[in-house]
């Protein structure tokens, strides 16, 4: 069965995509942390992201760097972190979470509550900084 990512790639459930290419897709966590976290996951179905070819697992990273460094230019923070912790959702995926101190990074934070508006406009401005 596919996983909720594959899904979301196929467009079979809808995001607030920021980009894509070939091999790689972005969008928005829906339950951010803070304003502008982001989600990069390889289309290739794979659970584990060191499962990934080491060719991959680089490219992987290049990309989530371009996605990074729009976030810094669209959202007003210090820092843009990455996490990897895959075990939610059985897919390799990195986030990346706009950082003001270290404790923006605790998952055990509470997630924001946004609304779709709220999303779409995140999701355009991150999106056109790329």
């Amino acid at each position: 069965m596919a996983t909720i990512f594959s899904r979301i790639i196929q467009g079979e459930i809808p995001c607030y995509k920021i980009a894509e290419d070939e091999h790689f897709f972005a969008f928005l966590d829906i339950s951010p942390l803070k304003i502008g976290h982001t989600l990069v996951v390889p289309k290739k179905e794979v659970d584990y992201i060191f499962d990934l070819e080491p060719q991959e697992l680089g490219e992987m990273h290049i990309f989530a760097g371009k996605v990074a460094k729009a976030i810094k230019k669209a959202i007003a923070c210090n820092r843009v972190g990455v996490a990897v912790l895959g075990l939610q959702v059985p897919h390799a995926h990195i986030h990346l979470i706009p950082l003001d101190n270290e404790n923006d990074m605790l998952f055990t934070n509470k997630k924001l509550q946004l609304t779709e508006d709220q999303f779409k406009t995140i999701a355009e401005k991150i999106s056109a900084a790329l």
